[in-house]
């Protein structure tokens, strides 16, 4: 193999908001990065694409609302640096039953971390909303400010951007074959199917659904890291109704805590189209996906027919568009040190499990952390540690397992 040139601080595998975050966080302190990326940047065959993500506050578990909060503020942070807007306000509505467990760790969660919240029974939700939504009368509703829609392809072009305005090296068409110790110097080595070597005194692996299939290849770690096809769904808004769910009307992102999960943004991307869809996906091997999109059924039509009261055509969704989740069995994040024969010189990020886009920023943040302090600030990070999974094949055992355990749809 050929030595490709410049040495490096940091190089960066994989390119999807991960990797990108990263590499802007590494070259914002004035170290050299390089940026890989197995196809091309900003492709569609992975999970840092398309058209909106949302952002929300409200999660069961309490360690999440302040990598949120400090998320929100590096998102706007970015946008002011680039000059146009990624990230759309509006709030966030999240419905169920009050004895759903999920439901009650959000609410417990929200009071806990002293997050701004109103709890409303099914009247109050119908004023609030002026109608929009219509909850049974056994069902309560969770109404927070800091909601919003994310626009993913615009979001990751945003941080490549300036992350090669502050002089990161950015390559893509570069599948990565082989991690390895440089036993003679120290450092890594980083080697391409194409044939080519790269030396940096550190490496980050980003590599989103296919990180289990490269951390094996390289270190013989099997990492439960499951990928999942999962579809993205738009519903018409029948005539008349479509300024009622406008981003500019108010109308929130929201997740219904019923079974299946069921989350949504406002009408933003599509005129006349609101996206709605189900946390979960089946088991896929990345590289060879179906593409076929995911039959949704019947509880999602009745879903819609009940909350929105003939405003939205249930009859089935429109347009769909393919993504995929990376699931681990708890549903939480993998930020640690590979260890092993690589130590402290090779960071992995990945597992975010469906809930990751919107972190973001604060992941590159912790990231650059790790990779040149050997630590990070501000985030407790034993919840995200890559051992856990060798003391319980689970992770994290939770009381709330009605969500976690809803992602494995074979649909």
């Amino acid at each position: 193999m050929e030595y490709s040139g410049d040495k490096f601080d940091v190089i960066v595998v994989g390119a999807g908001i991960m990797g990108s975050c990263t590499a802007y966080q590494i070259a914002k302190r004035g170290l050299k990065v390089l940026l890989l990326e197995q196809f091309d940047f900003l492709h569609h065959r992975g999970s840092s694409h398309g058209e909106s993500r949302t952002i929300r506050l409200t999660y069961p578990e309490d360690y999440y609302s302040d990598m949120v909060i400090e998320s929100s503020r590096l998102w706007e942070e970015a946008e002011s640096e680039i000059g146009y807007q990624v990230y759309f306000k509006t709030p966030h509505f999240d419905m169920g039953l009050p004895e759903n467990k999920s439901l009650r760790s959000v609410i417990a969660s929200c009071q806990l971390n002293s997050i701004p919240h109103r709890i409303l029974d099914h009247q109050q939700v119908s004023e609030q909303f002026a109608g929009r939504f219509k909850l049974p009368e056994n069902w309560v509703g969770l109404y927070t400010e800091l909601g919003g829609v994310i626009k993913p392809t615009k979001a990751v072009s945003m941080f490549q951007t300036l992350a090669f305005q502050r002089g990161a090296v950015l390559r893509d068409n570069k599948e990565v074959k082989e991690i390895k110790r440089d036993e003679e110097k120290a450092g890594i080595w980083v080697c391409t199917s194409n044939g080519e070597r790269f030396w940096g005194r550190k490496c980050v692996v980003t590599a989103g659904a296919w990180m289990q299939k490269l951390l094996k290849t390289v270190s013989g770690l099997v990492l439960p890291i499951q990928p999942l096809h999962t579809t993205v769904c738009y519903w018409k808004i029948n005539e008349g109704y479509e300024a009622e769910f406008l981003i500019d009307s108010g109308f929130p992102t929201f997740a219904s805590y019923s079974e299946p999960y069921i989350y949504g943004t406002p009408s933003l991307e599509f005129p006349g189209l609101i996206k709605i869809g189900v946390h979960g996906g089946y088991p896929c091997d990345p590289d060879r996906r179906t593409w076929v999109p995911t039959l949704l059924g019947n509880p999602v039509t009745q879903w819609i027919e009940e909350r929105f009261s003939g405003r939205i055509d249930s009859g089935g969704p429109v347009t769909t568009e393919s993504c995929m989740y990376s699931m681990t069995p708890d549903g939480d994040y993998v930020i640690d040190f590979l260890g092993r024969e690589f130590g402290k010189d090779v960071v992995i990020a990945g597992g975010f499990s469906g809930h990751g886009f919107k972190m973001g920023p604060v992941v590159g943040r912790i990231v650059a952390d790790l990779v040149l302090n050997g630590e990070t600030i501000g985030v407790e990070l034993k919840h995200f540690r890559l051992g856990r999974f060798e003391e319980d094949p689970k992770g994290t055992v939770k009381e709330f397992e009605d969500q976690v355990s809803c992602h494995l749809h074979n649909q």
